[in-house]
């Protein structure tokens, strides 16, 4: 029987986790490979972003907005809706080996929701180019 989450040690095992599948994947590991200098920062910030979108505070700060229209940008407008699909497939498949319950199902809904806003929001951005 797998785990609830329920604190900030579950959702760092959750996003080591995810990340190590997302560097690891030949389709979109490169975009985050390139571009992320510091991981051990990285990781620390998405725990906090994920913390906030879970259990509220606001340890959080960061625009993901702007951090992903610069990738785009840098990668010359090439993350499409696919990218987001291996994204969100990597996140449930994350969720769902280490975790079970309620908060599974709420992680799920919020990343399905953020990644279609981010893409929309990237896709947007290229008309103002």
């Amino acid at each position: 029987m797998r785990k609830t989450i329920e604190n900030r040690d579950d959702l760092t095992l959750l996003v080591h986790s995810f990340y190590d599948k997302i560097r690891a994947d030949k389709e979109i590991g490169f975009f985050f490979n390139e571009t992320i200098s510091d991981w051990d920062e990285h990781l620390e910030k998405l725990t906090d972003f994920w913390e906030m979108n879970l259990f509220g505070g606001k340890k959080y700060k960061g625009n993901p907005i702007a951090a992903h229209n610069k990738v785009d940008e840098h990668f010359d407008h090439r993350i499409s809706p696919n990218e987001f699909g291996i994204w969100l497939n990597l996140w449930f498949a994350t969720l769902d080996e280490l975790f079970e319950g309620e908060n599974v199902e709420i992680l799920k809904r919020r990343a399905r929701k953020m990644g279609t806003f981010l893409y929309m929001n990237i896709f947007e951005n290229r008309g103002k180019i």
